[in-house]
């Protein structure tokens, strides 16, 4: 699967998409649709389904949910199969694509110890001041962000988000100079980081190594045996390679014109 629970989690911050699932007898969850204006489609198939007619009939709800020209969704290079089937529904990847690479690190070994200047720490998120100073930062680093502090805390109210995994750098003058956003799914074991910053007043300081390290640190001691991380800049790529992460799959985007 190319979907973390965290991934869905932070994805609320994005109120206005539309969401379904699909439930077999037993009332399970056997795949679900997240829609984003005009029509771009995440989704998941469980594998007992994937070849089946339960998955086209998920892309059918983009072309009937979805407005606009053209319909997107996103495919990993591995998964041959789904490949093969959205070709066969008239999608191609464009010549100029969005594609995300994604990167994994073990937590079998030394993940690192993170260190950071003298009057600099790091922590996790604790207060209402901190979750204000949270959303200070991210709104900062992503300038301009639709996220706000009613937004961030729909997010907070989400499983599984945790407070003592939304790791931060707090700086001498209190404000939070880096961060990383860690969940953790401990039905599988692994976390994901998501989203990850620096504030733009203090880059190039080795912040966000450091925080990123603390993160590998505090997934592993709630059990974590892996940790995934997305990117699509080669800043970013650099960032993770420098504390573990390698790259070995990736999600493109594939695009359809309705007829």
């Amino acid at each position: 699967m190319a979907t973390h629970a965290g991934d869905l989690a932070w994805w609320l911050h994005r109120a206005e998409a539309k969401r379904r699932l699909w439930l077999d007898d037993a009332e399970r969850c056997v795949a679900w649709g997240w829609l984003d204006a005009p029509a771009q489609l995440a989704y998941e198939v469980s594998a007992e389904h994937r070849e089946g007619d339960l998955h086209r009939e998920v892309l059918a709800w983009l072309e009937t949910e979805g407005t606009g020209d053209t319909l997107t969704t996103y495919v990993l290079e591995s998964d041959r199969a789904t490949a093969s089937l959205l070709e066969s529904l008239g999608y191609q990847r464009p010549d100029a694509y969005k594609w995300y690479a994604f990167h994994l690190r073990e937590l079998d070994g030394d993940v690192g110890e993170p260190t950071v200047p003298g009057g600099f720490r790091l922590r996790t998120v604790a207060s209402d001041d901190d979750f204000r100073e949270r959303v200070a930062i991210h709104r900062a680093v992503w300038a301009p962000s639709r996220v706000t502090e009613d937004v961030y805390r729909r997010v907070t109210q989400a499983w599984p988000y945790r407070a003592d995994l939304d790791c931060v750098v707090e700086a001498p003058d209190g404000r939070f100079a880096a961060y990383v956003l860690c969940w953790y799914d401990d039905m599988s074991g692994v976390g994901l980081f998501e989203p990850v910053g620096t504030h733009p007043d203090f880059r190039r300081r080795g912040l966000g190594a450091a925080v990123c390290r603390y993160g590998l640190q505090r997934l592993r001691e709630e059990g974590a045996t892996h940790v995934l991380v997305l990117a699509a800049e080669e800043r970013a790529v650099r960032l993770y390679e420098s504390v573990g992460f390698r790259r070995y799959d990736r999600v493109v985007e594939v695009r359809k014109a309705r007829a």
